[in-house]
C-alpha cells in the first residue's frame, strides 16, 4: 500500500549535490555502461560509474532516517505497527511518486533501449526510473548524514502522519480527534481578602514603616534555656532609629518577627487586635 499526498502538497526544496562527480553518477543507469553484473569487485582503477552503489547506500539511509522520524514523532509506537508504516513510506509506488514530484526521472541518463522497455512496463518504471534513493545516497556521500535527515524529515514528516492514521485504522482503533491548541484556563477569581489579613502584621508592620520613610534592622539571639536544638526559639527585637519598637519569641526567625511586629504596630497606632477579629471573620466565610 502505498501513501499518496494531494498535488498540491509542498514539498521541501531539493539540496544540491556539490561533488559533480557524484552528482552525474547518481542520475546514470547502469545500462548507459552495460556493465556486467556477475563481477565480484570492480578494479580499482575502474570503478562502475552508475548509480548502483548510491542507491543501495541510499536504500539503507532512507530507512534509517524514515525509522527515527517515526520514532521521534510517535515515542511510544510499538515496532509492529512502526514496520507497516515504514514499508508503506519507503515503498515503491510512494517513492515513485515524490520522485515524480521532484522530476528526477527526467534527468536520468540510461540506454535507449532501456528507455523503451521502462515505458512497456509500469513494473520495471516504477523500480528502475526513481532515483530517489541513488539521490540520498549521492547527498550522503556529498554532504553526510544531517544534509539528508534535514531534507528527508521535511519531506516525510506529513508522510508519517498520514501512514500513523492508516495503521491505526488497520488496527481497528478510532479515527483521532483533530489536534486543538490547548486552551488556555482561566484564572480563578481572586477572593475577598481583607487587605491587613492578607498582609499580615509583619508585612504591614513594613508597610507602615517605608510610609513613614523609616526602616528597621532586625536582630536576633537564641532564648536561652527555651526550645532544644532541633527546635530552638527565636527572640527577635525590631530596630527602628537605633530604638527597639518590638520583640517577640516564636519556633522560626519570620514567626517572631510577627510577634514583634504586632508591638511595633502597636506603637504605630494600629488596632492589633481589629487585624486579628478581621481574619478570623474571612477565614470564617
Amino acid at each position: 500500500m502505498s501513501i499518496v499526498l494531494p498535488p498540491t502538497a509542498e514539498l521541501p526544496e531539493l539540496p544540491p549535490i556539490l561533488n559533480p562527480e557524484i552528482h552525474n553518477r547518481v542520475f546514470t543507469h547502469r545500462s548507459l555502461f552495460a556493465r556486467p553484473t556477475h563481477v565480484f569487485e570492480d578494479l580499482p582503477n575502474d570503478p562502475a560509474p552508475d548509480n548502483e552503489m548510491l542507491e543501495h547506500l541510499g536504500d539503507q539511509v532512507l530507512g534509517l532516517v524514515v525509522t527515527d522520524l517515526i520514532q521521534e514523532m510517535h515515542p511510544n509506537l510499538r515496532v509492529g505497527p512502526s514496520t507497516k508504516m515504514r514499508a508503506m513510506i519507503v515503498g515503491n509506488q510512494t517513492i515513485a511518486a515524490v520522485a515524480l514530484r521532484y522530476k528526477l526521472p527526467e534527468r536520468l541518463r540510461l540506454h535507449q533501449s532501456q528507455s523503451i522497455t521502462l515505458k512497456a512496463s509500469m513494473n520495471v518504471r516504477v523500480r528502475e526510473q526513481t532515483p530517489i534513493q541513488s539521490y540520498v545516497g549521492g547527498l550522503y556521500k556529498d554532504q553526510g548524514l544531517d544534509a539528508v535527515s534535514r531534507w528527508l524529515s521535511a519531506l516525510f514528516r506529513p508522510y508519517v502522519t498520514e501512514a500513523y492514521r492508516v495503521v491505526r485504522g488497520q488496527h481497528g482503533l478510532p479515527e483521532l480527534a483533530p489536534h486543538l491548541p490547548p486552551q488556555q484556563p482561566s484564572p480563578p477569581p481572586s477572593p475577598p481578602f481583607p487587605p491587613q489579613a492578607m498582609i499580615g502584621h509583619l508585612g504591614l508592620f513594613n508597610q507602615r514603616l517605608q510610609q513613614s520613610n523609616r526602616a528597621v534592622e532586625w536582630v536576633f539571639a537564641d532564648s536561652v534555656g527555651e526550645g532544644t536544638k532541633a527546635t530552638p526559639v527565636w527572640v527577635a527585637r525590631a530596630m527602628v532609629e537605633g530604638q527597639e519598637w518590638g520583640a517577640g519569641r516564636g519556633n522560626t526567625k519570620k514567626a517572631a518577627k510577627n510577634e514583634a511586629a504586632k508591638t511595633g504596630l502597636k506603637r504605630l497606632g494600629v488596632d492589633v487586635v481589629r487585624i486579628r477579629l478581621s481574619a478570623s471573620q474571612w477565614e470564617a466565610d
